[in-house]
């Protein structure tokens, strides 16, 4: 029985104080007046009356009743109902009140002629009867306003000596048949409604109002935050509202109960309760919502408004799937059920809703249904420590989450971690104890529950079922019809009271208090009798889980591998276990096969122990530690704990007395450092001895390593044990709880050993500190990826690994260990409830327990390193290049994978390559590994990664997380910026010392001093400067430096050797052997000396140096393109616009730039040294390239200063004083930019095909609009109008976003475009009268290339797999934004080709001028002129834009230590990708192949050759580079250039050559720029572990030595080839069919004793073939000779149609024009081939060389030399007239360079000419060097020669 209320409160306005700010009340009077001694009064309920502060109205407003809860600090509840009404004040007190406190009170209520103070009655209960609360209370209030003749004093006495009983099962009402009246004497009667379980909550309809208010998201929302312990804040106007949603969400949260702050009711005066940091409930009322809002991590519920807020903070763990969508779908079936018949035709007539009452226990029900299923098979999960005195029991989280399939769940992780939950096993968890309807359900109506979830008919009958259950409970008596309970009349309230609510008689009421108190002490006691039984314990957890489908097991064949590998080992078959090894490693990843592994290897212990020899030692411990490397730290699926007695029993014999157990090499784990694997083991072997305790003797010879079924008995067991002990003698009961202390002590010891075991390492003498436990707060994880152990036992140095957060307290490992087990026995044993004395005698034993293992362990760890190693795999040893020295032998390692998984034989198939054993290497030039796989299937085969060390990006220590063989101490990962990664693990045999040695020599190879300590430098011969380095200042003055240049450059020149001898294309750092020189013995040269005219009027140095720079390459191209010559003497060069100056010919106007430059001829050397100040870096603008069609030119300057654009830009209207420095400069950049202009033919003619006249203006708004306005260039797509011409209609419809604005393009033509930086040009007003433009646009920075390369290189090649979707190859690819970049690039470059063929100049000057401009310029180039496509002709732009114009390559390579800081920023890279762009798109159009601009973009980082060093042309002449020795031959074999070791590699391959080269006649590249256009290089993706990158040629010769047997055999099995993904190099091995029939050629004429030819001269011979055949064809045809205007078809698509037979239309030439004779005629058809000629044709459909006209004529020789017949070739491309000996000759004997024609003219005989030759058939050439001579066959042959040569020169 209980007090049905403890307290009753009189409560009042507390006038006395009503002065002091804020109203307060006082307890005016208290019933009983001293404390119940098991209830204290609970004090601040004052507070609680009047949550929102007490205060005088104006009005008197109507009763209010609510109830607070109040928790003491025994965490019992109080529900103190309130019941307030209002009072009137005397008009004396008011006014004396209101004259103390001035103006506290509004204005309304001190002006009021009335007011009116409020009153509480309150009752103090520990029971919840809210209906009979209200009832009692509104009596009271009753009998004073209407006066009933009632005392108040016997009412108030009657409340509160009324008893009820708890529950409903007591003996008193029983007896009273379940009904228990009261009755307070006021003619009352009321029916209290005991529950009949008090576990279940009592919600009334405070549920069912609850999802009425927020709905069933919010609801939930709320609920999963309850149970995962957030801040949780209700928000209404109704204090009742409050209280009962806090109500409702504890119920539904039943059978967990909130353990946390609990107030449904919060003062304002407590708000700061709100800031408090643990969990709470709270409810506040909505006027201070204002309060709430700087709450951030409180989920705030609305009641009102219905709504919830959660902060961002805050992440709210929800429902696991199905169990939400299963959830959400029962309630809206109770909620709202009309939602199921909403869509139906016809609905029936009427829905039979519950009511208000059973639709809440319906909710209630579905979520007693949701925690059955959450928590079913919890009792499985039990662990028993002790039964007597009383039950001590434990919840296994980790075993329950991992058969349940949910460790990686959040929710149920944080609900088990919870208090709740705790409190949950200390209530539901002994086995002895009542139960409830949870019980029942989660016990007997499990697969119930899961049958259902597919039905809702049965889901809702089960609801309802379980409803009526609930409903039941709380109304278990019927009688309803007797309550009576008389209430107040209408309008009671607003009656004027004559008094106020009286005073109780104290007296009276402690009478009546004092009368009951001595009734219940006769009374006799109500016994409450309590239905115990043994706790149901449900279906066991296997049976669930297999049901539900959340594991699945392993295949048997997997598990019979695993079995066999066993027997195959303790059978000492040592061959069939190896072969199964790998096998069983990867089965091992499933838990069904490590279960597997635990039971067959317990099947052989005996005895607890198990003797093995070494073999099966080591065997043994590889598979027990690569299932303990796959184990959590909490050891889910209890594999650790399986293995745990197996690594005690498994040992090998060392030397007699000293045995090494198997525990000494598993410890490397994080499982033994996690203390709740400790308590879990040790509780679970502690239930197993306590379960033996109580077993009867027939039973005690059940196993007590039996998993789930001894679970269960050892609750059935305590339950019997719980029941029999109220009946046990004390004696016996002493007897068992001092047997059960005992077991618990002796397994603590037991479990000291244990861990001693574990946590000591092998060699104690090293400091290890043990790491990734929860006992150790000062330690590192520990990496678990060790799988075995050498026989050798050399876990002892391994263990030692390092760590940086050793400190003097933890250095000790035995006082680590100590500490660690100490802290476990602290733990376990008082919760097993060991006494004192005993735990205090465990502490004193571990320490000795700990040293004695200690010496145990040295013993073993002595003996250990007697033993012979594992016999490891040879190291192979790389092949080294000439020149490439060691720096460090091979270090023994293993390769892991990186995160691509080609090679790792992943889901994409293939062997498993990685990992791979063997060496890393490190010398001068490269860092490389070369080894085997691990997987002894691939074995046989061998691994190489390479890259050079001047490539490497990052350099880092990793933690090794791989499968390996070996144990390994530490790892090391290198990134290369050739897109390889070498991320490796050191093995054990090396020690940290080595690696430290190999990280500094590494380092130091990578950022040398000085560039002369590079490989190119440093391999082969050394360099006349390499002694002469000297230290210069950080910043030297101008004069100093261009000093020191001019008298480095002076003396490096001055040893030149200036020769007369013809010009050889690989000019530059020609070191090779005597091949690369041959010299052509004709007397046609180009690169002859220069005019004596020229050089008279230079100094002697001078001449040496600008002879020198004549032939570099810029020098030439300028010849080529005709745009000027060294000579100032001539007539003809006056007349040309522009000039070759010497201004820069010492450097001493801009260092960076070349010697020779190209500006305007009127413009003088004194005029460009003023304009270079304007400029950045001194980089004006100079020409380097000019359009033979247009004559526009493209100018290339660094951005400008700031006073060059205010200059050159400057408003007309602007007036200055005087003349200033600033406006003659202004003056001269204008002249400079205007004589530019003036170059240019007239503007006004339209009748070209592509003048910017015609251009409409929404052609160019659009284009340049927006770059401009926007600065994001991807405005503007080039789609498929881009290929086409420059046709204004054709730009009408496809640029409708890019109308005109105010930064756009003017619609007249500019003569000049000059491209600049947008943020540099920012404000600049353009001169309406000038002739040229401004063009601003928004590109982007080094800095940003800098960036997006490095996550390139990430995205390509990760270091490690990622199962994160953001981090995807594709997604990683897009957020690197360097397709965007390429896509910016070529748009740009594609717009500027457009505006120079269109007639219009441009000049580029972004930036410096080193990098974006000569990124542009080159890509512009590279579009407009067909011979930049060729071999030569790219090489020629790379060392004229690239090397010439002063690219940084140094400073963007990080070479050296002194650019170290900048990082490696690929630009010239990025170029090369976008000619691989274009390249994709015209493949016909390049004479090179793909792989030519791989090998470039791998040695342009490689640093192997000295071409890509240095900043300037300036620097290489500073230390001796550009111009060396000629006389110099000492290392033949040693190339220091890239472009001579290309030449001499595309003599003897044809790699580079593009077998599909057939370009079109002066054709200008258009290509797709949209980033969906363009494809990822290859470059960066593929990798050969075969053989390394293939671009150090020298070491692929030998890779192939099955190549000679391949070519003896014909069985035609060998033709089969398997290629694995990463390994092979798919066209080594399956080349292309001209590639090898080549290659068939040499072997056949290699067999015949022949001398093979060279490729090259073997493909030429069969062009000239091709070439007779078709002329032979184009007579019959009359296709006599095509005219050179006529461009060449293009063939790249109909080679396969060949012998098709269509006609003359399909006949396919090699040459890009057709063939000539020496009778012109008009041009007509050419004949259809009649026969293939060769098969080489199918797959070439031009030469190299272009010919644009070509016949016979006698060229007169040299002197007194004859005249001979010569087949002359006229080459408009590279603009040269080439003759031949005859038409079927393939080697050029002579060539004229066009550039050097002055004029052509008519001839006339001379001595020895032809005599039956028209003398109008003579004509002569005038070049800059000689008259050439020549005869044609008749006087039109000779017109139409001397018309093609004169265009030629007039397009030039």
């Amino acid at each position: 029985m209980a007090r049905l209320a403890d307290y009753f409160l009189l409560v009042g306005y507390d006038l006395a104080k009503r002065g002091t700010g804020i109203g307060q009340g006082r307890i005016l009077q208290r019933f009983p007046e001293k404390d119940w001694e098991d209830n204290p009064f609970p004090q601040g309920i004052e507070l609680f009356c009047q949550p929102n502060g007490w205060q005088l109205s104006a009005e008197k407003n109507l009763p209010t009743f609510f109830i607070a809860v109040l928790t003491d600090i025994n965490s019992e509840r109080h529900y103190c109902s309130c019941f307030t009404f209002w009072e009137e004040l005397d008009s004396i007190q008011a006014i004396g009140d209101q004259r103390d406190g001035e103006s506290e009170e509004d204005a309304t209520i001190a002006s009021a002629a009335q007011l009116y103070a409020p009153k509480t009655l309150v009752l103090v209960s520990r029971l919840d009867h809210p209906e009979v609360f209200r009832d009692s209370l509104g009596l009271i209030y009753t009998i004073y306003t209407d006066g009933l003749s009632v005392s108040l004093e016997n009412v108030v006495g009657n409340l509160l000596t009324c008893t009820i009983p708890v529950t409903g099962g007591s003996q008193l009402d029983q007896e009273q048949n379940d009904v228990r009246t009261i009755s307070l004497g006021a003619g009352d009667r009321q029916v209290i409604q005991t529950p009949i379980c008090d576990s279940l909550p009592i919600s009334n309809c405070s549920v069912a109002l609850l999802f009425r208010q927020l709905g069933i998201t919010n609801v939930l929302c709320l609920f999963c935050a309850a149970l995962t312990e957030h801040k949780i804040l209700f928000l209404s106007q109704s204090y009742q509202r409050l209280t009962e949603s806090c109500r409702a969400l504890l119920a539904i949260m039943f059978p967990l109960r909130y353990s946390f702050t609990y107030v449904p009711i919060l003062p304002a005066q407590l708000l700061e309760v709100l800031s408090t940091p643990t969990p709470f409930i709270i409810g506040v009322n909505a006027l201070f919502r204002g309060e709430t809002q700087e709450l951030l991590d409180v989920v705030i519920a609305d009641l009102d408004g219905g709504t919830i807020t959660i902060p961002e903070c805050v992440q709210i763990p929800l429902l696991p799937e199905p169990l939400l969508h299963h959830t959400q779908d029962a309630l809206s079936l109770v909620l709202d059920p009309s939602l199921q018949i909403a869509d139906l035709a016809f609905p029936p007539s009427s829905i039979t809703a519950s009511t208000l009452r059973m639709q809440d226990m319906e909710v209630r029900a579905v979520f007693l249904r949701l925690f059955a299923q959450i928590l079913q098979g919890y009792r499985c999960c039990l662990q028993l420590i002790r039964v007597h005195p009383e039950p001590v029991i434990r919840f296994h989280k980790a075993s329950f989450l991992g058969q349940r399939g949910l460790v990686e769940d959040d929710f149920l992780t944080k609900v088990l971690e919870g208090m709740a939950f705790a409190g949950f096993v200390t209530e539901r968890g002994p086995p002895y104890r009542s139960i409830d309807l949870f019980d029942e359900l989660v016990a007997y109506e499990v697969k119930k529950l899961q049958y259902e979830e597919g039905c809702q008919q049965n889901v809702m009958k089960h609801v309802q079922e379980l409803a009526e259950k609930l409903y039941r409970n709380e109304n278990p008596y019927p009688a309803v019809s007797m309550h009576k309970v008389q209430r107040p009349s209408e309008g009671s309230h607003l009656r004027p009271q004559d008094k106020c609510f009286p005073l109780l008689d104290e007296s009276s009421v402690q009478w009546i208090l004092d009368q009951a108190a001595a009734k219940m002490q006769n009374a006799p006691p109500a016994v409450r009798v309590e239905k115990k039984c043994m706790v149901p314990p449900g279906p066991p957890m296997t049976a669930i889980v297999e049901r539900t489908g959340t594991v699945v097991a392993n295949s048997n064949r997997r598990l019979e591998v695993v079995r066999n590998c066993i027997s195959y080992i303790f059978e000492n078959k040592m061959l069939e276990a190896k072969k199964l090894h790998p096998a069983v490693l990867r089965a091992l990843k499933g838990r069904a096969a490590r279960q597997c592994l635990t039971q067959e290897l317990n099947l052989h212990v005996q005895q607890n122990r198990a003797v093995l020899d070494h073999q099966q030692f080591d065997f043994v411990v590889r598979l027990i530690n690569c299932c303990l490397q796959d184990c959590t730290a909490l050891d889910e699926h209890a594999i650790a704990a399986a293995l745990l007695p197996l690594v005690m029993a498994f040992c090998r014999k060392l030397s007699p007395g000293i045995t090494q157990f198997a525990y000494s090499c598993v410890q490397d784990h994080l499982i033994w450092t996690n203390m709740q694997f400790w308590e879990s083991m040790f509780y679970g072997d502690v239930q197993n001895h306590i379960r033996a305790l109580y077993l009867s003797p027939d039973e005690s010879t059940v196993n007590l390593d039996e998993l789930e079924e001894e679970e269960r008995s050892a609750l059935e067991l305590a339950a019997e044990q719980c029941r029999l002990w109220p009946t046990l003698p004390r004696e016996k009961q002493l007897e068992l709880i001092q047997k059960e202390e005992s077991t618990v002590f002796s397994q603590a010891i037991h479990y000291a050993n244990r861990m001693s075991y574990l946590l000591l390492p092998l060699d104690t003498s090293k400091t290890r500190l043990l790491r990734g436990g929860a006992g150790f707060g000062d330690t590192e994880s520990v990496s678990n990826s060790f799988i075995t152990n050498s026989m050798a036992g050399s876990m002892a140095e391994s263990a030692d690994t390092e760590s940086g957060f050793e400190d003097s307290e933890s250095s000790d490992v035995a006082h680590c260990v100590v500490r660690f087990i100490t802290r476990f026995v602290d733990k376990v044993c008082t919760e097993s409830g060991v006494t004192a004395d005993h735990l205090k005698g465990l502490h004193t034993m571990i320490p000795d327990i700990v040293q004695m293992h200690i010496e145990t362990l040295d013993a073993v760890h002595r003996e250990s390193k007697r033993l012979p190693p594992i016999q490891k795999p040879k190291l192979l040893r790389p092949s080294l290049l000439v020149g490439e020295d060691l720096v460090m032998d091979g270090l023994r390692v293993y390769l892991l994978p990186d995160g691509r998984e080609e090679a790792s034989g992943g889901s994409l198939g293939g062997p498993p390559l990685l990992p791979a054993e063997g060496a890393l290497f490190l010398t001068t030039y490269r860092c490389i590994f070369k080894g085997t796989p691990v997987d002894p299937l691939v074995a046989e085969q061998s691994v190489i990664r390479s890259f050079p060390i001047a490539s490497l990006t990052k350099e880092k220590k990793i933690s090794v997380t791989a499968q390996l063989d070996q144990y390994v101490q530490e790892g090391l990962q290198l990134r290369s910026c050739t897109f390889q990664l070498l991320r490796v693990a050191f093995d054990e045999e090396v020690p940290s010392e080595v690696t430290e040695i190999f990280r500094k020599h590494l380092h130091k190879l990578r950022f040398p001093p000085d560039v002369l300590g590079t490989f190119p430098f440093s391999a082969g011969l050394s360099l006349p400067h390499s002694t002469q380095t000297r230290t210069k200042d950080k910043n030297p003055s101008l004069k100093t430096l261009s000093k020191n240049l001019v008298k480095n450059a002076k003396k490096t020149i001055g040893r030149q050797y200036v020769t007369r001898r013809k010009y050889s294309p690989p000019s530059w750092d020609h070191r090779g052997s005597q091949n690369s020189l041959e010299q052509q013995s004709d007397d046609i040269s180009v690169s002859e000396e220069m005019e004596r005219s020229t050089l008279s009027t230079l100094k002697a140095p001078e001449k040496q140096a600008v002879g020198n720079v004549a032939e570099r390459a810029c020098c030439r191209d300028y010849q080529r393109m005709g745009l000027g010559t060294l000579s100032n003497s001539l007539t003809r060069a006056k007349n040309e616009p522009f000039r070759i100056s010497t201004v820069n010919r010492m450097y001493a106007v801009c260092n960076s730039y070349p010697g020779l430059l190209i500006v305007p001829q009127s413009i003088q050397d004194n005029t460009l040294q003023k304009i270079s100040r304007c400029y950045r870096q001194n980089r004006f603008p100079v020409v380097c390239w000019r359009s033979s069609r247009s004559k526009a030119v493209l100018l290339r300057s660094g951005g400008l200063h700031g006073k060059g654009v205010v200059g050159l830009f400057k408003s007309p209207n602007t007036t200055t004083t005087g003349p200033s420095q600033t406006d003659s400069t202004s003056l001269e950049q204008e002249k400079y930019l205007q004589a530019v202009v003036n170059s240019m033919p007239r503007y006004a003619d339209v009748s070209g095909r592509n003048t910017l006249s015609a251009f409409p203006s929404a052609h160019l708004y659009g284009k340049w609009g927006s770059m401009r306005g926007s600065g994001r260039i991807s405005a503007y797509a080039m789609n498929s109008d881009v290929g086409t011409r420059l046709a204004g209609r054709e730009f009408l419809t496809h640029h409708q976003n890019g109308g005109p604005s105010e930064s756009t393009l003017t619609p007249r033509r500019a003569a000049l475009y000059i491209i600049g930086d947008k943020s540099q040009l920012k404000g600049v007003k353009q001169d309406p009268l000038q002739q040229w433009e401004l063009v601003p646009i928004e590109l982007f920075d080094v800095r940003q290339v800098k960036a997006s390369f490095k996550k390139l290189m990430k995205a390509c090649v990760p270091s490690a797999p990622s199962a994160d979707p953001s981090m995807s190859y594709m997604r990683t690819l897009e957020d690197s934004e360097w397709i965007m970049q390429l896509h910016k690039l070529l748009q740009v470059s594609a717009l500027v080709v457009e505006l120079l063929d269109s007639g219009s100049s441009v000049l580029v000057g972004l930036e410096d001028g080193w990098d974006l401009t000569t990124q542009v310029v080159s890509l512009v180039q590279l579009l407009s002129d067909p011979y930049y496509r060729t071999i030569e002709g790219f090489r020629l732009l790379v060392e004229k834009e690239w090397l010439s114009f002063g690219h940084r390559f140094s400073h963007r390579g990080a070479h050296t230590a002194a650019s170290q800081s900048n990082g490696f920023t690929p630009v010239f890279l990025q170029f090369l990708d976008c000619v691989h762009q274009i390249h994709l798109q015209f493949p016909s159009e390049f004479e090179f192949s793909q792989y030519y601009l791989k090998f470039l973009a791998y040695h342009y980082a490689s640093n192997r050759f000295r071409t890509f060093l240095l900043d300037s042309d300036c620097e290489r002449i500073e230390k001796g580079v550009l111009y060396e020795e000629r006389g110099d031959r000492r290392s033949p074999l040693v190339c220091r250039s890239v472009w001579e070791y290309m030449e001499r590699l595309h003599k003897k391959t044809p790699v580079f050559y593009n077998y599909m080269f057939c370009p079109e006649d002066g054709e200008v590249l258009r290509p797709y720029s949209s980033v969906w256009g363009l494809r990822v290089w290859d470059y960066y993706t593929h990798e050969v572990l075969s053989e390394g990158p293939s671009y150090d040629w020298e070491l692929l010769q030998g890779t192939q030595p099955e190549e000679p047997e391949r070519s003896d055999s014909s069985a035609p099995q060998t033709k089969r080839k398997i290629i694995w993904p990463s390994y092979h190099a798919p066209a080594r091995l399956q080349m292309d069919a001209i590639t090898h029939l080549l290659e068939e050629l040499q072997s056949l004429e290699t067999d015949l004793g022949q001398v093979p030819e060279r490729w090259k001269e073997t493909w030429d011979k069969i062009k000239a073939a091709h070439r007779t055949e078709a002329r032979h064809e184009g007579r019959k045809s009359s296709a006599l000779l095509m005219p050179s205007g006529v461009s060449s078809q293009r063939h790249s698509l109909g080679v396969y149609l060949q012998e098709s037979g269509v006609g003359s239309t399909l006949n396919l030439s090699l040459e890009s024009g057709p063939s000539t004779t020496s009778t012109p005629s008009g041009s007509g058809k050419l004949g259809a081939r009649n026969s293939t000629s060769t098969l080489y044709s199918q797959f070439n459909t031009a030469e190299r060389e272009n010919r644009s006209y070509e016949g016979t004529l006698y060229k007169r020789g040299a002197f007194m030399k004859p005249w001979k017949p010569r087949w002359f070739v006229l080459d408009k491309t590279k603009h040269q007239l080439r003759y031949y000996e005859s038409r079927t000759d393939t080697e050029c004997k002579g060539e004229i360079d066009l550039a050097e024609v002055e004029t052509i003219m008519q001839g006339t005989p001379t001595l020895g000419a032809p005599k039956t030759v028209d003398e109008r058939a003579f004509f002569d050439l005038k070049t800059t060097r000689r008259v050439y001579n020549f005869c044609a066959t008749d006087p039109l042959f000779a017109q139409q020669w001397i018309d093609r040569i004169q265009s030629c020169l007039s397009d030039a």
